[in-house]
C-alpha cells in the first residue's frame, strides 16, 4: 500500500515546485526527497530540548538545571547525507527540508562557518586553565572541552543542517571525530550536503587514520543518498549568460539582478525579502548584504574600499559558491590600495572555484590604468578572463586538495 504524502512534508513541497514548473522530474532528487520525508515524519514525535533559555559559556563552565530531553529515551532518527556533483540540487533540497522541519530548535549553517565557531569555542575553553575548569565543574573529565561544547550546541539545536561538508584543514579533521561522537550522544540529528561521498572526505590529508572514525560515524548515523545524475542545474542557469558586465549603469545592474534571482530560484517581485547574513571572521562579524542558496551579493566598495583582508575573503570563498560584485571602478595610483585588496579577493575566489559575476567600469584588460602593481594585476586579469570560461563555470565549489 502506498504511503500517503504528508500534507506539509518535503514530498508535498517538492511536488508543488514541479507542478509550478520550477523543477523538472529527477529520479535521484525524488529518492533524496523520500529520505527527507522519512526524517520529517520521525522528527514530529522526537523530543526537543527542554531548556532553551539556559545558555552558557565557558566562563561559568558547568550550567545547573540543564536537561536535554523531555523525559524520553527515544533514539534519535537517522540523519541524511546528500552527496554528488556540483549543481545537482543538494542545497535546494536541504533548504526545502529545513524550511518546514517540525522543530523550532534547528540550525542551518555552512560547514566551514560551523567549524570556525567550534574553534572559537575551543579557544574560549583553552583560555581557562584545566585546574580552573575542574574547580568549577568538580569533575576531572570536564577538563576536556569537547563534551562541554557538545552539550552547549545540544542546548541550542536538536537539528543541525550543514551545507557543503568538506574537510581540507587538519585542525578541523583532528577535532571532528570526538566532537561528533559527543554530539550524537546528545541525540542531535544531522542533515548534510557534500560534493564528496564520505570515503573521499580528507582523502589525502595528514594523519587521515585519525579521521576515519568520523567517516564511520557518518555511515552509521546518516542515510547516504547520492545525487549522481548528469544534470548540473546550477551550470545550466549560468550557461550562455554573461558574467562580466560593463560599464556600470542601470542596464548592467538589472542584468546582474536578474541572474541572481535565476540562480536562487527566487522571484524578482520578492526582492525585498532576500535575506542578509553574517560571517564570523577571527572574532569579528562580516556583513553580507544579500545571500540565498549559496549566492552572495556585495558592492565593490563594501569589500575593497573598507580595510578587509585575506581572512575575510577566504571566509566568503569557502561559504559561497557564487559571488556577485557590483560597481568595480577602474584602478589608478589614487586607489591602488583598493586594487591590492581586489587582487587578494579574486585570488581567494579563484582558489576555491567560486563563480564570479560583476559589473565594472571597463573591460578586464583595462581595469588597471597604471601604477606600481601593474605586473601583479596581470594575473588578476588573466584569472578574471578564465573565470568567464565554460570550463571554470562547470567546476565544483571548493579548494582542491592535492593528491
Amino acid at each position: 500500500m502506498k504511503r500517503p504524502i504528508e500534507e506539509n512534508g518535503p514530498e508535498a513541497e517538492y511536488q508543488a515546485l514541479m507542478q509550478a514548473g520550477e523543477l523538472k522530474p529527477d529520479a535521484d532528487q525524488a529518492k533524496a526527497v523520500a529520505s527527507l520525508e522519512r526524517l520529517h515524519r520521525e522528527l514530529i514525535d522526537y523530543p526537543a530540548i527542554d531548556n532553551q533559555s539556559n545558555r552558557f559559556s565557558f566562563k561559568n563552565w558547568w550550567p545547573t538545571g540543564l536537561f536535554r530531553w523531555s523525559g524520553s529515551d527515544k533514539p534519535a532518527p537517522k540523519g541524511v547525507y546528500l552527496y554528488g556533483g556540483v549543481g545537482r540540487g543538494k542545497s535546494m533540497l536541504m533548504d526545502l527540508f529545513y524550511s518546514i522541519a517540525p522543530t523550532t530548535f534547528k540550525r542551518r549553517v555552512h560547514f566551514h562557518e560551523f567549524m570556525l565557531d567550534i574553534h572559537a569555542r575551543l579557544k574560549e575553553a583553552h583560555d581557562l586553565s584545566a585546574q580552573k575548569r575542574m574547580q568549577r565543574s568538580g569533575r576531572a573529565s570536564d577538563a576536556d572541552p569537547i563534551p562541554v561544547i557538545a552539550r552547549q550546541i545540544a542546548n541550542e539545536a536538536t537539528l543541525l543542517c550543514f551545507d557543503e561538508l568538506q574537510v581540507t584543514d587538519i585542525a578541523d579533521a583532528m577535532v571532528l571525530t570526538r566532537l561528533f561522537n559527543a554530539l550524537f550522544e546528545q541525540g542531535l540529528i544531522v542533515v548534510a550536503t557534500s560534493n564528496r561521498p564520505p570515503d573521499d572526505l580528507y582523502r589525502h590529508g595528514l594523519n587521515r587514520h585519525r579521521f576515519l572514525p568520523f567517516i564511520e560515524q557518518i555511515r552509521e548515523r546518516l542515510e547516504l543518498i547520492p545525487l549522481e545524475g548528469p544534470v548540473d542545474y546550477r551550470y545550466n542557469r549560468l550557461k550562455g549568460a554573461e558574467t562580466y558586465y560593463f560599464p556600470v549603469n542601470e542596464e548592467t545592474t538589472a542584468q546582474l539582478s536578474a541572474t541572481f534571482f535565476r540562480l536562487t530560484d527566487r522571484r524578482v517581485e520578492d526582492r525585498a525579502k532576500v535575506p542578509s547574513e553574517t560571517l564570523a571572521v577571527q572574532g569579528r562579524t562580516l556583513f553580507v548584504p544579500k545571500a540565498a542558496r549559496g549566492v552572495a551579493v556585495f558592492s565593490f566598495k563594501r569589500l575593497c574600499a573598507n580595510p578587509l583582508g585575506p581572512a575575510d575573503y577566504l571566509a566568503i570563498a569557502r561559504t559561497y559558491h557564487t559571488v556577485i560584485m557590483v560597481a568595480i571602478p577602474q584602478f589608478t595610483r589614487e586607489n591602488s590600495d583598493q586594487a591590492k585588496r581586489f587582487i587578494t579577493f579574486i585570488d581567494a575566489l579563484y582558489e576555491h572555484n567560486v563563480k564570479f559575476l560583476c559589473s565594472a567600469a571597463v573591460p578586464p584588460q583595462s581595469l588597471y590604468a597604471g601604477g606600481e602593481i601593474s605586473f601583479e594585476f596581470e594575473r588578476t586579469v588573466s584569472r578574471l578572463m578564465e573565470m568567464q570560461s565554460e570550463d571554470y563555470l562547470a567546476r565544483g565549489h571548493g579548494k582542491i586538495v592535492a593528491d
